[in-house]
């Protein structure tokens, strides 16, 4: 089994920053992409940035110039460096993993953090 440790959510102002962390865990043998999404009251579940296992990166155009996504393969971590935030950027935010994993057998999964709220107040 893979799981995923997120955190760094909270409240910001306006203008400010924060830092998203997602760490997985178990017997992951590669991961392949890494994402972030969102989901804000009454609204889908929306992409935000992904990064692949060459560090391809692809953006919502909504926080192009504004986020970066990073990863850490030796960590098997994932980051979203959100700044400039707007009140629009108000949502839960969910990490996914897309990767393979031991069980005795190679195996796919594709699992997603508990997400974590960022409020951005104006």
């Amino acid at each position: 089994q893979v799981q995923l440790v997120e955190s760094g959510g909270g409240l910001v102002q306006a203008g400010g920053s924060l830092r998203l962390s997602c760490a997985a865990s178990g017997s992951i043998r590669s991961i392949n992409t890494m994402g972030w999404y969102r989901q804000a009251p009454g609204k889908q579940r929306e992409l935000v940035a992904v990064i692949t296992s060459v560090s391809n990166t692809n953006y919502a155009d909504s926080v192009k110039g504004r986020f970066t996504i990073s990863r850490d393969n030796a960590k098997n971590t994932v980051y979203l460096q959100m700044n400039s935030l707007k009140p629009e950027d108000t949502a839960v935010y969910y990490c996914n993993v897309y990767g393979t994993y031991y069980t005795g057998r190679y195996e796919v999964f594709n699992t997603w953090g508990q997400g974590t709220q960022v409020t951005v107040s104006s």
